[in-house]
């Protein structure tokens, strides 16, 4: 309701268009490790890992603190990991599903053991508050999770990771890079902002994502039938219900919380899933699928097997 006082729309419209209800807005004062290192503290606690003795933190994030160095590394030294490397990882909402198959593959190979993901978001600094289209979308938020080694046949089972750049200015923030560099001229033209095509998005999204999801179950030799939960990318209750039936899901396997949250882009998995996890709708051995679809495009798939009680 109170976005009625800032642009042309009411709250019976946003609700009934993208599900979502409230979202989540950082301080004026907070930056995005603020939120990404809240999140890890949980993470480790949950896991019992001391900081010091992660081996890797990746940050998913297209907020970040600044346009260079990472934002893992403000998290890296605020959490004194000082054994870890850190880097980000800018795939949009893809971000986070990026960082775990990455982690995975530094695991797998035996270079590294313990790596910390994150997904975290400010997104209310890069929206156009006088963009109806785009305001009532997206949210602050940060979520993670511990990586480690599991035994055969349990945890990652298998990935998807793709792209198609020719759909770049789908969903952007224009201006601030060596293409568009910010100038008063850009600035008034307000292209430090999101823009995004919606109607473009909703169709790759919702193909990419249901293809995503398949071809994982498929390369793990398993069938839809089979997935326990399913954690899709919070963008838009349209795009997660078209998915969901396309793919012949089950609401109650389906993990929604974007009514509470909005889109928090690479952060909406792992708050998705955390709050699954804390409902218990996560037993030993069930079968879970993330995926997400983001700017570049971007899209992909983790498809794993519950380890944790």
């Amino acid at each position: 309701a109170d976005l009625e006082k800032i642009v042309d729309t009411t709250d019976e419209w946003i609700i009934t268009r993208t599900g979502i209800k409230e979202r989540r807005i950082a301080d004026e004062g907070e930056a995005c490790s603020d939120l990404a290192v809240r999140a890890a503290k949980k993470a480790l606690e949950m896991s019992g890992v001391d900081p010091a003795d992660l081996d890797a933190i990746i940050v998913g994030t297209i907020s970040g603190d600044t346009q260079f160095p990472a934002t893992a590394v403000y998290v890296q030294h605020l959490l004194g990991a000082r054994n870890a490397a850190a880097f980000d990882v800018s795939a949009a909402c893809s971000g986070f599903i990026y960082g775990v198959i990455l982690g995975h593959g530094m695991i797998a190979s035996g270079q590294m053991e313990r790596i910390l993901v994150i997904g975290a978001e400010m997104l209310s600094k890069v929206t156009d508050w006088e963009d109806r289209s785009t305001c009532v979308l997206f949210g602050d938020g940060a979520g993670a999770a511990m990586m480690e080694p599991c035994p055969a046949g349990e945890g990652i089972l298998s990935t998807r990771m793709k792209s198609d750049g020719s759909l770049a200015d789908f969903l952007i923030i224009p201006g601030g890079g060596t293409r568009k560099p910010l100038t008063s001229t850009s600035y008034g033209e307000r292209e430090q902002f999101i823009r995004m095509k919606g109607d473009g998005v909703y169709k790759h999204a919702v193909r990419a994502m249901v293809d995503a999801t398949r071809a994982g179950v498929e390369e793990a030799g398993l069938t839809i039938d089979d997935i326990d939960l399913l954690v899709p990318h919070q963008a838009n209750l349209r795009i997660i219900d078209a998915m969901k039936d396309r793919l012949k899901i089950p609401r109650e396997k389906v993990v929604i919380n974007l009514d509470k949250y909005g889109n928090t882009s690479s952060a909406s998995i792992p708050i998705a899933y955390d709050e699954a996890v804390r409902e218990g709708r996560v037993k030993p051995g069930d079968l879970v699928v993330l995926t997400a679809f983001g700017g570049g495009l971007t899209w992909g798939s983790v498809v794993f097997r519950n380890c944790l009680g």
